[in-house]
């Protein structure tokens, strides 16, 4: 594999680059940047988070006319959020040289001082169609000197209906550019902008199975009613216990009904999507970049295009409309090598757009079923629990204690209890507001772990330590006898701890 340098990016770029860590170029990096170099057209079908912004970028930066204070790249995308990280990566690569200026435009920002900054001069514009073609039309934005045009995302374009938007700033520009189409999938109206504005484009295309590392994500379908969806989140949640999740709903007055009832459950949760304030949805965005939030309730719209590190599950609370959208739903985890888990919750009515999304990527996903005891697996011949599903993922965004407890959120069962939810230390209680709420199973519910006594077998067959601290009894001869089992310190390490009673032996059962 070719480094930067050997791709024709110049040394003091490099530099830059390996400054930041990056000194393997990606596929689509590798593919994309000599084309571009060479100053043809491109169509680049590439999923988010493949590294096609520096694709693009690299190459663009390289060919700036410094003395040129006027635009001499426009680069469209979808969202505010895109086009923001889009001017992150270039400030990023800009940051030494005094002489090159990067500029977002989007909505929801002060207008007069993307004015001022259109003034003071720039070479390379961000923006959202909308607010570029505002500026447009007020005269504030001059695009007589742009070479080079990048529309990001077209698809999603396409999606949120802005075609008519950027064929306009398309015709505004000059004939003479080069334009670099970047996708994640081509239907048909991407494939007709591609052909009526573009010139003799190269085609670059990462296949999916590169994109989606589906040894890095398991995947997995609950099925339940709707009804009971929240509280088979809530379950889910307790149970895999995310570092960072994202949760996906379809609509922004669904999102925001979700994320209240988590808030109210005493979840770490905020809302993101098109209704929120700029100021609103970039705050949101740090906390969870920062860990500060653990669970982020996302729009399609508004997560398009995120790349958030250390993000260990996806939650499609309402099933994606299609295979596209759930290779960008799930592509958000499983990135840098990391373990990442995606669970769509799925009723009787979803089974159809279920069937067309294994069609689509090609793969028959497994089935769980959330039960009182937690998830279980809903196929083959035997049904069987699967608590241990969650470890490897937590494992991975999880290096110095488990979830919360290691961001100090105060969340009692984490930060008291150690690894295990169940682990209720010596007085019972683990003080987290989650356990008073019953939240926790295994602490406010059954006393599973700690000093737990006096839950023996109750009768034949009976629990030990509740419904998750401790091992069924196997044996039924102790009765309803004193029990010290402990259970083990939580699910994640090992629940089968066997617990003496005073009557009989209480075989656990190991890894549930």
């Amino acid at each position: 594999m070719a480094n930067f340098e050997q791709l024709g990016i110049r040394p003091e770029w490099c530099e830059i680059l390996k400054h930041q860590g990056i000194t393997v170029p990606t596929p689509v990096q590798e593919r994309s940047i000599p084309v571009l170099l060479g100053g043809n057209d491109i169509i680049a079908e590439a999923q988010t988070g493949t590294g096609k912004t520096l694709a693009f970028l690299l190459p663009i930066i390289q060919k700036i006319n410094v003395s040129d204070r006027s635009p001499q790249a426009l680069i469209i995308a979808p969202t505010r959020e895109l086009a923001l990280q889009i001017t992150e990566e270039a400030k990023k690569l800009t940051a030494n040289d005094d002489k090159l200026h990067v500029l977002a435009v989007y909505g929801g920002q002060d207008v007069e001082k993307q004015l001022r900054k259109l003034e003071n001069g720039t070479q390379i514009v961000i923006g959202t169609p909308g607010r570029l073609l505002d500026h447009l039309r007020r005269g504030t934005l001059k695009l007589d000197n742009v070479r080079k045009l990048v529309l990001d995302e077209a698809d999603q374009m396409l999606h949120m209906g802005f075609l008519d938007e950027v064929e306009t700033l398309i015709k505004a520009l000059p004939y003479k550019r080069q334009t670099m189409l970047f996708s994640a999938t081509m239907p048909k109206g991407v494939r007709h902008l591609g052909k009526n504005y573009m010139k003799d484009p190269v085609d670059v295309k990462v296949s999916s199975q590169s994109v989606i590392p589906i040894k890095q994500i398991r995947q997995q379908v609950l099925e339940c009613t709707d009804r009971g969806k929240l509280n088979a989140l809530r379950g889910m949640i307790d149970t895999y216990r995310p570092y960072l999740a994202i949760i996906f709903c379809r609509t922004k007055r669904r999102a925001s009904k979700l994320n209240a009832e988590l808030r109210e459950a005493g979840y770490m949760s905020d809302e993101l999507h098109g209704d929120l304030s700029q100021a609103k949805r970039e705050n949101v965005m740090k906390a969870f970049r920062d860990a500060k939030l653990q669970l982020l309730v996302a729009t399609d719209v508004a997560a398009r295009g995120l790349d958030v590190e250390g993000v260990t599950h996806v939650f499609n609370y309402d099933i994606p409309h299609d295979a596209e959208s759930y290779i960008h739903r799930i592509g958000r985890t499983g990135r840098a090598g990391g373990k990442g888990l995606a669970v769509t919750f799925a009723a009787q009515h979803d089974k159809p757009e279920l069937a067309r999304i294994e069609q689509g990527i090609g793969q028959k996903l497994s089935r769980i079923i959330w039960t009182s005891e937690g998830p279980v697996e809903s196929t083959g011949a035997a049904r069987r629990t699967v608590h241990s599903l969650g470890e490897e993922e937590r494992s991975g965004g999880r290096s110095a204690g488990t979830g919360s407890a290691r961001r100090g959120s105060g969340r009692g069962d984490r930060a008291e209890g150690g690894r295990g939810r169940g682990s209720r230390g010596e007085s019972g209680r683990s003080g987290g507001r989650r356990d008073e709420r019953g939240g926790s199973r295994g602490s406010a519910r059954s006393g599973g772990g700690g000093a737990s006594q006096g839950q023996g077998g109750r009768g034949e067959n009976g629990r030990s330590g509740g419904r998750n601290g401790g091992g069924r009894s196997s044996d039924s001869r102790g009765g309803a006898g004193r029990s010290d089992a402990r259970g083990g310190s939580g699910r994640g390490a090992g629940q089968g701890s066997r617990g003496d009673s005073r009557g009989g032996r209480s075989g656990g059962r190991r890894g549930r």
